[in-house]
């Protein structure tokens, strides 16, 4: 199981495995598997401290199954390792109305991770599942029940070893479902040891495991979403981050174990399965490994330049603030003086009519009637008459100046 939502309450992954700190990965997968199916939501319905349990289980193994962040959790503890890990659901128990909006949710697009069911897991840890041959080079269609699975054995030679193996599904119905692979367990049967969920591209839903060699990665887009969710502006950041080491990265002649399990939330599940070898792959393999060297570079560059980022915005938001600050500042001191300015070159007269300027002209205080004895004007003639200092008809006019 992949990526789940942190407990409540947090204890050492090592105390919650019951395992040492120098424990092989081995160890840490055998120890979990045991835990996980014994606290599985699907064996324990009506036990709510299970399910708390089982995610306590799953987010501890999550963190000791990843190199990288058991490193983190080794040197800072739970601070320096990633709080975004995805949610997983157990369709079993969610009923029809919460299978319904977790469907519509999925169609929307917002990645909606599933458990997979405790009786497969079971089945095949006691290895009472039918497997089925799947040869390299060909492949097989078929349809599995939702938290069904159908088991495939593809068998391998030295060859085929050494060149590297590919295992793919599709489907044209764009069923969801995850591929898994299984390995052999102590007591005889067989422990998930990897899984991939379906994505959508194009016109189908595919899914791809790839022995190669060499360091092989997957992107968990969920980690993106997520991150967009919890803060927008880190989601350019983070984007790299769904870039995650597969456990797995090469198989040795022989048998080995896959399954293709139902996932969608209704009905089955359509897929076709093919097991290829990766010697006509030659130039899609070295292409792999050099663009997953340049995302892990990239990556460590993107870390880097995020903490550059968050202080240059931090300043940025420093000095908008003191902008906004400085603008008030002299936004009042201007309005203050203004107001200043008016008491000198504005001036009110108790008794008169109008404002005196300080250009000696008379403005009229609006809503007052006009005063008969202004420009000594006492019979009340036209007003029209009244000639003002800016409006002189020194042409023709019949008063002469005074």
């Amino acid at each position: 199981m992949e990526g789940p939502s942190a407990p409540a309450i947090r204890r050492d992954p090592y105390d919650v495995l019951c395992v040492a700190r120098d424990s092989t990965d081995q160890e840490i997968k055998t120890a979990y598997r045991k835990l996980a199916l014994k606290y599985h939501p699907d064996k324990n319905t009506s036990n709510p401290e299970a399910s708390e349990r089982f995610k306590e289980v799953a987010y501890s193994y999550s963190i000791l199954s990843d190199p990288e962040k058991r490193r983190q959790y080794d040197t800072a503890g739970f601070e320096a390792v990633e709080d975004s890990m995805d949610m997983e659901i157990d369709l079993s128990n969610l009923g029809t109305v919460n299978t319904m909006f977790a469907a519509l949710f999925s169609k929307l697009g917002v990645p909606i991770k599933t458990t997979i069911s405790a009786n497969v897991l079971e089945e095949a840890l006691n290895g009472t599942v039918t497997v089925r041959p799947l040869p390299i080079g060909t492949s097989i269609s078929g349809k599995v029940e939702k938290q069904c699975a159908h088991f495939f054995g593809v068998t391998i030679s030295d060859e085929q070893a050494e060149a590297g193996i590919v295992v793919r599904v599709t489907s044209s119905a764009q069923s969801k479902f995850k591929l898994l692979y299984f390995e052999q367990d102590v007591n005889g049967g067989y422990g998930l040891a990897l899984q991939e969920d379906s994505e959508k591209t194009g016109k189908v839903t595919s899914a791809g495991m790839y022995f190669l060699h060499f360091q092989v990665y997957r992107m968990d887009l969920t980690l993106n979403a997520l991150a967009i969710a919890k803060d927008p502006e880190s989601a350019f950041f983070k984007r790299l981050e769904g870039l995650q080491p597969c456990e797995v990265s090469e198989l040795k002649a022989g048998t080995h174990i896959f399954a293709v399990y139902g996932d969608n939330f209704f009905k089955t599940a359509s897929y076709t399965i093919e097991a290829l070898c990766a010697k006509s792959f030659e130039d899609t393999t070295e292409k792999l490994k050099d663009i997953e060297a340049q995302i892990l570079s990239k990556r460590n560059e993107l870390r880097q330049f995020e903490t550059e980022y968050r202080k240059a915005l931090a300043r940025y938001q420093e000095v908008t603030n003191r902008y906004s600050q400085e603008k008030q500042s002299v936004d009042e001191l201007l309005k203050h003086r203004d107001s200043i300015h008016a008491s000198f070159t504005v001036t009110k007269t108790p008794n008169s009519v109008g404002v005196k300027l300080s250009n000696g002209s008379t403005s009229k205080v609006p809503g007052e009637a006009e005063s008969p004895l202004e420009d000594g004007n006492s019979d009340g003639k036209d007003k029209s008459s009244k000639k003002k200092w800016f409006n002189l008809n020194l042409k023709g006019s019949d008063k002469k100046l005074s």
